[in-house]
């Protein structure tokens, strides 16, 4: 499976990403299929942080491959994903993040309690 996701660049301290497409059992700086774009977080200027190939993204996700979930958050915010999909994904990852977390405490409360007995 081809998944759509960012490969670190640059130095220690100053990272920027390219944006590119890759098959999924791939390590991170393994053999790129094709280089979409670059995402690069240190840049002051918001408005060119990110830059992508619009069309070749539709291409490949028409190609059926799979955004991870960073790059999903950009292409959303970009209008290329489909945003009530996206907003439903993250309330799903909200839900069992959440969920997770209430297990946690309650293991905590149990540890605790068999403490002090």
């Amino acid at each position: 499976m081809v998944r759509i996701r960012l490969q670190r660049m640059g130095r220690r301290n100053r990272p920027f990403y390219r944006v590119c497409a890759i098959e999924q059992r791939a390590r991170r700086e393994g053999p790129v299929l094709e280089n979409l774009g670059i995402y690069d977080p240190v840049n002051p200027d918001k408005a060119k942080q990110v830059t992508l190939n619009d069309e070749r993204v539709k291409h490949w996700i028409a190609a059926g491959a799979q955004p991870t979930d960073t790059v999903r958050d950009m292409l959303a915010k970009r209008g290329l994903v489909d945003v009530k999909l996206w907003e439903t994904d993250r309330e799903h990852d909200r839900k069992r993040l959440a969920e997770r977390q209430a297990k946690k405490a309650a293991e905590g409360e149990k540890k605790e309690e068999t403490k002090k007995a």
